[in-house]
């Protein structure tokens, strides 16, 4: 069985880069991020996938050390990711592409 995969799609930037989202499929497994050339900034992107409500709640993840990207742990709130890109954080897996 294969683990669904939620999909978002960022259209149309808007002030932050970020426009309305949407998104597919179901509530577990990893989450595929469509961002294009000019990508999304960390606290952005967590807030995008519903993984915290606020920027105050993405910095108090990326403070305790529960976020990595590539593999590696990230703490900085305004980090500026791209296509290609793998964050992880609460058990969840986000591909930007």
């Amino acid at each position: 069985m294969s683990a669904s995969i939620r999909r978002f799609v960022v259209h149309s930037p808007g002030a932050y880069g970020l426009g309305a989202a949407s998104s597919t499929g179901g509530s577990v497994g990893p989450v595929d991020v469509e961002v294009g050339e000019r990508g999304i900034r960390l606290g952005q992107l967590l807030k995008l996938v519903n993984l915290v409500d606020t920027g105050g709640g993405a910095r108090g993840l990326l403070e305790a050390g529960e976020v990595r990207v590539n593999g590696e742990v990230e703490t900085r709130r305004g980090r500026q990711l791209a296509p290609g890109d793998v964050v992880e954080c609460a058990g969840e897996q986000v591909s930007l592409r």
